[in-house]
């Protein structure tokens, strides 16, 4: 079965960086574009960034351009998300998912997710 999970999670400094995975099974990972989410309590949920199945193509949300970067390794069916320049605004429980097959990377659906690791940035 498909399984998603997220690990790299924790408390960080403000402009301080992180790390994020995503360890994927059960699925042809090199065939599927990938997102990150996250949802801060009491929002809703938000689309932080997406790569096509290659790698070759990425996306990101206007609030963490130029500091998040997505990347994937396909020989190892992971997902990658550097997080830099943290802001306190950043902090929310952080899902992989995975873009329903012929969806938009970017403007698509997801079919599977992760549970989520919590990302806190704090002094």
């Amino acid at each position: 079965q498909v399984q998603l999970v997220e690990s790299g999670g924790g408390l960080v400094q403000p402009g301080g960086s992180l790390k994020l995975s995503c360890a994927a099974s059960g699925f042809s990972f090199s065939t599927f574009a990938m997102t990150w989410y996250r949802q801060a309590p009491g929002k809703e949920r938000e689309l932080v960034a997406a790569i096509i199945n290659s790698g070759k193509i990425t996306n990101y949300a206007d609030s963490v351009k130029g500091r998040f970067a997505v990347s994937r390794d396909n020989d190892e069916n992971m997902l990658y998300l550097q997080m830099n320049s943290l802001k306190p605004e950043d902090t929310a429980l952080y899902y992989c998912g995975r873009r329903q097959f012929g969806s938009g990377y970017w403007s698509g659906r997801n079919d599977y997710w992760g549970q989520g690791t919590q990302v806190t940035v704090s002094s």
